[in-house]
């Protein structure tokens, strides 16, 4: 690594990089050695994971990149692997230019757009660029079709998304992943039995596909299978043992259906598959926390100002999700960690540290279940430790107030937590319930009626705005929001499908 670093270097220093006519031949065996070196280096510090380290390298080499398509894309590439999405998508677009009709580009530029970054009118347009490349690039006709329909998934347009998707699974019936998204799309719009035709033969076509068998066990939730569909999400874990998305689901779906102790020991099996994949705890920590669990916190300095997002947000259930998908979370940390200020230790991606805390905060919601508020106070804390400033974190505060008693405790951390998110449905729906109780009707409602524009989808909240409406004394449109909740918690899945990800 250090030769291949002096041999950069030597070639900077003696780069030519005058166009002029008569040194062509100086300048394009300059840029051959250049690109022999810059390719050693990729090789060299993609194998050891210096993504970071590559893209600086690269970044050197735009002194030869002009009109140079290959220096373009493995700089782009590196960028995407050091977690530099935005700066990867600005490349990108100068490879589009270089390379029109490779649509292999453009689907890249989509796929970063429609993750970490969330853009969405972006992605749009990178993929209708695939889909318009049309007979060039037959082979990804299908694959721009997908794109679209997630982007469109995404924007929450319910019918370009069916079309899209459904476009996609025809010109490539044997493409799981079209198969999948539409079931998914299915899925969230609450077409339960469509939904399991397609999340069959995605499974049919890929059968060990860790999300479509997540959605096979939300799809039997939604229709009230719990041992169903903790058999699968057993049968998931087999084949992909440390997926916490599966676990989270396995969590919720134990306490219903093998009972909270079940549910207790699969957190802590949690905490062992966290501490074994990420070796990240501080021993100086291990004689803190709850009793409950393993201790497994770790060095917190960076994390106090930077808020948790939740993997089982209610509101991203919904086709007209305003908040960020929870299945896109994670690829988001690694830009929230190089958005940190220089001055914050480094500790690398966040994301270990948000699993850490989602963790605490699942053990928190069975102890509530179970009527233990000093247990699930002790794990609150351990996930506050970590981020003091999450709604979520604030919402489970709110939640052990209420089991407490301390009713007007409860209101302040829910009001809290809507200043950090004012359009998280769980803090809505419970200080409504509040309100409720407290005889404010009026305020009650137009929180209820806010948070059914956030997630239509709600069955709890049709319900709070059922009672609120009721005891005004308006019974006809109580009576018809009763009726929308039941039919909505007759196909209410245990977690949101959009637990699952929508991404390329």
């Amino acid at each position: 690594l250090l030769l291949l670093l002096i041999s950069e270097s030597m070639a900077n220093r003696d780069a030519v990089l005058s166009r002029i006519p008569e040194h062509k031949n100086d300048r394009i065996i300059s840029l051959q050695s250049a690109s022999v070196v810059y390719d050693l280096l990729t090789i060299a510090l993609g194998r050891r994971g210096q993504y970071e380290m590559l893209s600086e390298c690269l970044e050197r080499a735009m002194k030869f990149a002009f009109e140079e398509f290959h220096l373009w894309y493995q700089f782009a590439l590196s960028l995407m692997a050091a977690g530099k999405s935005a700066r990867a998508v600005k490349v990108l677009k100068e490879c589009i230019r270089l390379k029109p009709d490779d649509a292999t580009i453009p689907l890249l530029a989509a796929k970063l757009c429609m993750g970490s970054l969330h853009w969405l009118e972006e992605a749009e347009r990178f993929a209708k660029t695939v889909v318009d490349l049309g007979d060039k690039t037959s082979e990804f006709k299908a694959k721009g079709y997908l794109a679209l329909g997630l982007t469109y998934s995404l924007q929450a347009t319910d019918g370009k998304i069916r079309i899209n998707t459904l476009m996609a699974h025809s010109l490539s019936p044997t493409d799981h992943l079209a198969a999948f998204y539409l079931a998914l799309q299915l899925a969230i719009s609450r077409q339960i039995p469509e939904a399991l035709g397609y999340v069959r033969q995605a499974l049919q076509l890929q059968g060990d596909d860790a999300n479509s068998l997540h959605l096979l066990a939300l799809l039997l939730s939604a229709q009230k299978h719990y041992h169903d569909a903790l058999n699968i999400i057993d049968m998931a874990l087999s084949e992909y043992p440390e997926n916490f998305i599966l676990l989270f689901t396995k969590v919720k779906l134990e306490s219903l259906c093998r009972g909270p102790d079940e549910a207790l020991l699969t957190c802590k099996h949690m905490l062992q598959i966290w501490k074994s994949c990420y070796n990240l705890t501080n021993p100086s920590d291990s004689g803190r926390g709850s009793s409950l669990l393993d201790r497994a916190i770790a060095d917190r300095r960076q994390l106090n100002t930077i808020t948790l997002p939740d993997f089982s947000d209610p509101e991203t259930g919904s086709v007209h999700a305003t908040s960020i998908a929870a299945s896109r979370v994670e690829q988001a940390l690694s830009e929230v960690a190089s958005s940190l200020q220089s001055s914050a230790p480094k500790q690398g991606p966040l994301h270990p540290w948000m699993t850490l805390a989602q963790i605490w905060l699942h053990a928190a919601e069975v102890y509530i279940g179970i009527g233990k508020p000093a247990e699930a106070t002790a794990c609150t804390q351990e996930a506050a430790n970590l981020f003091p400033m999450s709604h979520n974190v604030l919402y489970m505060r709110g939640q052990v107030a209420e089991l407490r008693g301390n009713i007007d405790e409860a209101k302040r951390w829910y009001e809290e937590a809507l200043s950090i998110s004012p359009t998280h449905v769980k803090s809505m729906q419970r200080l409504a319930l509040i309100l409720h109780q407290l005889g404010r009707y009026s305020l009650a409602e137009k929180i209820l009626r806010d948070a059914v524009q956030v997630n239509s989808t709600a069955h709890e909240v049709w319900n709070g705005l059922g009672e609120v409406l009721q005891a005004q004394g308006n019974d006809d449109a109580a009576t018809e929001c009763f009726l929308t909740a039941l039919e909505l918690e007759a196909s209410s899945p245990v977690v949101p499908f959009t637990i699952i990800p929508r991404v390329l």
